[in-house]
């Protein structure tokens, strides 16, 4: 399955300069998602991280796994039509073993790939890694929770 960005819009709420995600390239439901964001110059966020120096912030690297899983786990969601998507929302309840492994900067894309530790009922535990170039650059484990907007 191969969804682009204005599929993604259809499934989460974010919009630029917060989407955070450009494509999905593979998504197994309940199981697994590969997605991926190409970073760029112009992002507003390099205007202050940092203008002679520009490095991609590691909480934009978290917050676009997040986003990834934020999809994996709506489109997981067999039983539910696109309207009842449409009022729910991901809410994050914990980020544990964040590491940074590699600086991210403009012109990089960012590969997530995810998979689900745990999943019961609208909770969900993920094992979320970002790459570079085949590179670990980040990774954590996320917990997150789908509820009524």
């Amino acid at each position: 399955m191969v969804y682009n960005v204005v599929e993604i819009q259809k499934i989460l709420p974010h919009r630029y300069p917060f989407l955070l995600v450009d494509r999905i390239t593979k998504l197994e439901k309940g199981m697994h998602i590969e997605a991926y964001k190409n970073v760029s110059i112009s992002e507003p966020v390099f205007q202050g991280h940092f203008p002679d120096h520009p490095i991609y912030p590691g909480v934009m690297i978290i917050e676009g796994m997040a986003q990834a899983g934020g999809v994996l786990a709506f489109e997981s969601m067999d039983n539910a039509t696109q309207e009842e998507i449409a009022n729910k929302v991901v809410y994050f309840m914990s980020i544990d073993k964040a590491k940074f492994r590699s600086p991210v900067t403009p012109g990089d894309q960012l590969v997530y790939k995810l998979n689900v530790i745990k999943n019961k009922g609208a909770i969900w535990q993920l094992d979320a890694k970002a790459y570079v170039d085949d590179k670990l650059v980040a990774e954590a484990e996320l917990k997150a929770m789908i509820v009524d907007k």
